[in-house]
């Protein structure tokens, strides 16, 4: 008997698994997913989106203040005149200086109380009671007066009161600068003229870059001092978030009224030290105004940053510190090559995010300066250009440049964020 064994066959490959996410079930769930998504996405596209491309299309457009009504004919009616001299006056205007409205026909009911008594001025006609004027088109700035010769034999109020109870009706048609195809880039060309574009951009990336340096380096600070348990050390957080949490008007005002040059206890405080010989008009001097308003920043935003910079010091594994401890280093030491590496991406995420939403700060500047003295930013050029000089086309320009410059810092942000996760 041959103890020789027949050898096993071969069997079969396994078959290949199917990529995950490519099954019938896989495809049914991401469309439900998409339909279940598809409320949401057209509530940020109605809130983020659609008001983002208007501001893209006005910026293109040469529209100011009083164009964003739509030209229409205006009329008003009023009853001249007494006994057998009366008449019934329409005042005819363009609401636009410089668009054409076509067709303009004017229609009026002749009350019962009057009749007419002559042929109306041209291009009115009256038949029966209903009184006509075709205007046709008129210009921007067209003004008109037309007159129907009436009469009537009631009291002279009671006849007044009869022909301008019944409104006229107006008509036409008109093209509005928000809506037809004019476009012009002379609104970017107008903002980057001359120099005071760039004098702004450059006080805006100065305001941005100390202010939000300055808030992470006192926030860093802060942090370290209350990273250590002490009595009253809850207090003292209290305390290090009031300027982020109190009312930017109340606070901005206090800024104000303290370093006020004429009756702030600031001057008052450095008049009786002898440290200046007069007042000093810390918000109305350049480049102090500047400087101000940037320490008001990092003042009124280091809370932020301490809140975060505290709570990643203390993930930090202990053991690293009683190492240290053990081989003599020093706290500069501790702080240089083992708390500092574990805060670079904590603070890095905090410098991008800060520097985004500095360079998009409006209210602070313009509670305390109103942008005058050289703190004028882009944010406050916005709303001069749109609103002082009333420009909206030229201010959505400038607001459109912000848009740009925030995106490129999106951009950096979100590549230093995949850096930070390994992606």
């Amino acid at each position: 008997m041959s103890d020789t064994t027949e050898p096993a066959p071969i069997q079969p490959p396994p078959a290949a698994t199917p990529p995950r996410g490519r099954g019938r079930l896989a495809r049914r769930e991401a469309r439900l997913a998409w339909r279940l998504l598809l409320p949401t996405l057209f509530a940020v596209s109605l809130a983020v989106v659609v008001p983002l491309l208007a501001i893209f299309w006005i910026s293109v457009k040469p529209v100011e203040l009083a164009d964003l009504r739509p030209p229409a004919p205006v009329v008003r009616e009023s009853l001249r005149g007494s006994g057998e001299e009366m008449r019934i006056q329409y005042r005819l205007r363009n609401s636009s200086r410089d668009r054409e409205i076509r067709g303009v026909v004017l229609t009026d009911t002749l009350p019962g109380v009057l009749r007419l008594r002559g042929e109306p001025e041209a291009p009115c006609t009256v038949e029966g009671r209903e009184i006509t004027c075709d205007f046709g088109d008129i210009e921007g700035g067209f003004r008109a007066s037309v007159e129907v010769p009436v009469a009537g034999d009631e009291d002279e109020e009671v006849l007044e009161a009869a022909a301008e109870g019944s409104a006229p009706v107006v008509t036409g048609q008109a093209s509005h600068v928000l809506t037809d195809g004019t476009f012009t880039l002379a609104n970017f060309a107008r903002i980057f003229d001359g120099e005071a574009f760039w004098r702004v951009l450059g006080v805006t990336l100065f305001y941005t870059f100390f202010g939000t340096a300055g808030a992470l380096l006192v926030g860093l600070f802060a942090a370290l001092l209350l990273d250590r348990s002490f009595r009253g050390q809850g207090i003292l957080r209290g305390l290090y978030l009031f300027p982020y949490v109190a009312p930017v008007i109340a606070v901005a005002f206090t800024w104000v009224t303290l370093f006020d040059p004429f009756s702030g206890s600031a001057n008052a405080l450095l008049l009786r030290m002898g440290v200046t010989g007069e007042a000093i008009n810390f918000f109305g001097e350049r480049p102090l105004a500047l400087i101000m308003v940037t320490l008001f920043e990092v003042w009124r935003y280091f809370p932020l940053s301490f809140l975060f910079i505290l709570a990643r010091m203390q993930s930090i594994d202990t053991d690293m510190y009683e190492a240290a401890d053990m081989d003599g280093a020093s706290p500069f030491q501790k702080f240089r090559y083992l708390s500092l590496p574990q805060l670079t991406g904590i603070l890095s995420v905090l410098f991008l995010l800060r520097f985004i939403w500095t360079f998009n700060k409006f209210d602070d500047i313009f509670l305390l300066t109103g942008g005058n003295a050289g703190t004028r930013v882009l944010t406050v050029n916005v709303y001069e250009q749109a609103f002082a000089l009333s420009n909206i086309g030229a201010g959505a320009a400038v607001a459109v440049v912000i848009f740009l410059c925030l995106v490129l810092f999106s951009a950096f942000f979100f590549r230093v964020m995949s850096r930070e996760e390994g992606l």
